[in-house]
């Protein structure tokens, strides 16, 4: 089955499509000018490896109002009085590979914690794309990522979005998400045939703005066995293992 890694290149695949770019974060390659320059305009952002999974290597950076700065890696947090000597540590500290800078998205939040949602679109045994599955990903209190297999915890997003709309809205509002899930994969297969099944990680904002955080190509299907109705799960699992996914291997992102 056809994957593809580069956070790069699956973000200029969606900013080929007017009405999806609408929802993609700005997205920059990681150097001193891009990363001051985004700190600026949005003063949070996500530095990411171009080539990662898990949430590994994920770093959030901020600027506050009066010029300091900090970054958390994990669970540490380091402080600085001005951008410089952030921008060396950051280098110290991150690996030598490509990254990028992508606007940082103030998150709903779940008992303070903030959460995210997943998306799984897949072809059906119809061979068609259908939008299969989602979840709602909790991070740890401590952390900055959502990911499953760095500490978050799957939960129903019906139970996440409860606090910030009511039944019919909440379910109007999930349609939407499977429907930028289903366009997301049709723009994927534009560019790439071979495409399957991809995961859509989708950050919602304090406005109910859902923003395209991550398109995955090789997507977990195990998180949504985390259900306690395992009827989602299973119909994943069964077009998982109709497009060919070895699924027994369970570390794919």
């Amino acid at each position: 089955m056809h994957t593809l890694g580069s956070k790069w290149t699956k973000t200029k695949m969606l900013l080929m499509n007017k009405e999806l770019k609408t929802y993609v974060p700005e997205t920059r390659i990681y150097n001193h000018t891009n990363l001051r320059t985004m700190l600026n305009k949005y003063k949070m952002v996500y530095v990411k490896p171009v080539n990662g999974s898990f949430g590994q290597g994920v770093i959030r950076v901020d600027q506050d109002n009066v010029g300091k700065y900090r970054y958390q890696s994990g669970k540490t947090i380091h402080a600085f009085r001005s951008f410089d000597p952030l921008f060396t540590s950051l280098n110290k500290n991150k690996s030598k590979k490509s990254y990028i800078v992508q606007q940082g998205i103030h998150l709903l939040t779940y008992k303070k914690k903030i959460f995210d949602t997943r998306i799984m679109v897949q072809k059906n045994a119809s061979k068609k794309w259908e939008a299969t599955g989602y979840i709602g990903r909790v991070a740890h209190p401590k952390k900055i990522v959502t990911n499953f297999h760095n500490s978050g915890k799957p939960l129903p997003l019906e139970l996440l979005l409860a606090s910030y709309m009511k039944d019919p809205k909440k379910k109007e509002y999930i349609a939407q998400l499977k429907r930028l899930g289903y366009n997301i994969a049709k723009q994927f297969q534009k560019n790439h045939a071979g495409f399957k099944e991809i995961g859509v990680d989708v950050g919602i904002d304090k406005q109910l703005k859902p923003w395209i955080i991550e398109v995955n190509t090789a997507p977990d299907p195990f998180i949504f066995n985390q259900l306690n109705d395992k009827r989602m799960f299973r119909k994943i699992l069964s077009n998982a293992r109709a497009n060919g996914r070895f699924v027994q291997v369970r570390r794919k992102k």
